[in-house]
């Protein structure tokens, strides 16, 4: 019965610390699947729920399905992150956060999680 009112509750939008997947990794090309799979052993290392996305599909078309899943945070990954060893971040919200270091993002996401921020 709880869960049935805190999924209403939320809309299914549950904040970062209780949702199911916390981070989806979404590769813009194919050669980043070995980089998006390491941001996500790395992340799951540290405690955070992730999942990729590897599909051969267009990046459009898996920002909106994650936006859909109601997925909390997108890491959009593609060749100049791969070089520059960044990460794009994008929100459920459609907030664009800009390229930051896989170290600052695992801290923010640290920082909201233990503070149990209703978003």
């Amino acid at each position: 019965r709880f869960i049935g009112v805190i999924t209403e509750h939320f809309a299914g939008a549950f904040p970062l610390w209780l949702s199911p997947v916390q981070v989806k990794v979404l590769t813009v090309t194919d050669r980043a699947d070995a980089y998006a799979a390491e941001l996500a052993k790395t992340l799951d290392e540290l405690g955070f729920r992730v999942e990729t996305d590897v599909r051969n599909e267009k990046i459009g078309k898996k920002i909106r399905e994650a936006t859909l899943e109601k997925d909390p945070y997108m890491l959009v990954v593609g060749d100049r992150d791969v070089e520059n060893k960044t990460v794009s971040v994008r929100t459920r919200g459609g907030e664009d956060l800009g390229a930051m270091s896989l170290e600052a993002f695992a801290v923010k996401l640290r920082e909201e999680v233990d503070s149990k921020v209703i978003l």
